[in-house]
């Protein structure tokens, strides 16, 4: 009797024990369950912000970027589109100094972007054909080969 009830007193134990590892468990996974959540609202409201953030109450229609380089670390040249004019802006040192002024060119008609995707489309087709025609030349020769 005395080996039996050492033998129950044991399994009580262990079964303590486990149900102790499951009950960490289980809080181990509502904690990352939450913290998962957390994040996944955090990314969510910055998703939101960067779409409808401050300062993007309306389209800055009279203010157009059409170039922009560097000219140094900190220097760059601007051309930026007002109400039909372009203003040349060298941009640095916390300074803006405007460099030149012109007439913004009228905008060309695009050739068509259905020229240009059927352009692509046919060099893509031309290039598929070309390295399906590559493959199935080697595979038949390496095939001759065998035989």
């Amino acid at each position: 009797m005395s080996q039996g009830s050492a033998t129950q007193g044991t399994a009580e134990a262990l079964s303590g024990a486990q149900g102790d590892t499951l009950l960490g468990l289980a809080t181990l996974g509502k904690t990352a369950l939450a913290l998962a959540l957390v994040i996944g609202v955090i990314l969510l409201c910055s998703a939101l912000l960067k779409r409808v953030g401050p300062g993007r109450t309306g389209h800055n229609r009279h203010l157009k970027l059409v170039a922009s380089t560097a000219v140094g670390q900190r220097e760059r040249v601007v051309i930026v589109e007002v109400e039909g004019t372009w203003l040349v802006l060298g941009v640095g040192g916390g300074e803006v100094t405007r460099l030149h002024e012109m007439p913004a060119p009228e905008p060309q008609e695009p050739a068509g972007p259905a020229a240009d995707a059927d352009g692509f489309a046919a060099r893509f087709a031309t290039a598929m054909r070309h390295n399906a025609r590559n493959k199935f030349t080697r595979s038949d020769k390496r095939s001759g080969e065998d035989v």
